[in-house]
């Protein structure tokens, strides 16, 4: 990797906290850090959705797509690695393999979006590119359904931030009074992106729950933490009132990394059903910093 250019594509890098960019964000510092050690020469992350101020490292394109391919052909052509973030991103990646067929390229594959049966045209590009894959369980679904060899594929776990420090766990009261939620309650916690077309991270199931637990517990309060779409926040929004937990439900929106610690920190149980995750960094997030752990039995988590 010595004096290698690094291009990284990728869809949101800064405007969506999922998991996906929390990756993002890890391994731009991972290149600043190769950078500075000499262990490659350049490295340049492109966002095609991001819209924020860019610097020299970082460039937003606010969902310009025929900006983003120009700048994407015109850099990649010029590096000697281009990483992708997510599958989407594939099609840029053939543009500029069209005007250098060996060109090194790497995909990482997270999770769902990977584990459907793709187009003819992925699969045959996705058996001359390398993968990192982030579960072994990913790296499988990719073979067996998708018949990727697996000589491409290299699993790369994900991994918390560099930095990321163990603090012990202190109940701070400033976010219970700032969301109006009874200093005394115990706090369930679900940190996750609302999709209408990805309903399958289980706060749903929470909410049923919750109207027979309230009844042993009538102490407990359910904190959602997360941006989503209003088909689906509306839906929730109704079940919720379907099952009477209008005192029991918290939505927060976006947090900062700052203000959801301090919710991890006064939460009691994190808890996210979910049937779909490729690898669950947000597990690992919510027990390093002192959460009992509730997650679902499908995919990659036993």
């Amino acid at each position: 990797m010595k004096g290698d250019n690094i291009l990284f594509l990728t869809l949101y890098t800064f405007d969506l906290t999922g998991g996906i960019e929390k990756v993002c964000k890890n391994l731009m510092d991972v290149f600043k850090d190769l950078r500075s050690n000499g262990t490659i020469e350049d490295h340049q992350t492109f966002s095609l959705y991001d819209n924020r101020q860019s610097n020299p490292d970082y460039q937003s394109f606010g969902g310009n797509k025929i900006k983003f391919s120009v700048n994407a052909i015109r850099k990649g052509l010029k590096s000697n690695l281009i990483i992708l973030s997510h599958i989407n991103l594939l099609i840029f990646a053939k543009l500029i393999r069209k005007f250098n067929p060996q060109k090194r390229i790497v995909l990482l594959a997270h999770g769902i979006e990977v584990w459907k049966p793709l187009s003819n045209w992925k699969k045959k590009f996705l058996s001359t590119i390398e993968i990192w894959a982030v579960s072994n369980y990913t790296a499988q679904q990719l073979h067996q359904i998708n018949r990727v060899p697996k000589k491409q594929i290299t699993v790369l776990n994900n991994c918390l931030p560099k930095g990321f420090a163990i603090e012990e766990k202190i109940k701070p009261l400033s976010i219970a009074k700032q969301f109006q939620i009874p200093a005394d309650n115990k706090i369930l916690l679900t940190t996750c992106r609302l999709s209408s077309s990805e309903k399958y991270k289980g706060y749903d199931l929470v909410l049923m729950a919750l109207t027979d637990l309230i009844k042993i517990y009538p102490n407990l309060s359910y904190v959602i933490v997360g941006n989503g779409d209003d088909e689906e926040i509306e839906r929730i929004k109704k079940l919720i009132h379907i099952c009477k937990l209008q005192n029991h439900v918290f939505f927060t929106g976006y947090l900062s990394d700052e203000e959801l610690k301090e919710f991890y920190q006064s939460a009691d149980i994190f808890i996210m059903p979910s049937k779909g995750e490729g690898f669950g960094l947000v597990y690992i997030e919510a027990a390093a910093y002192g959460c009992m752990v509730v997650a679902g039995n499908a995919a990659v988590i036993p």
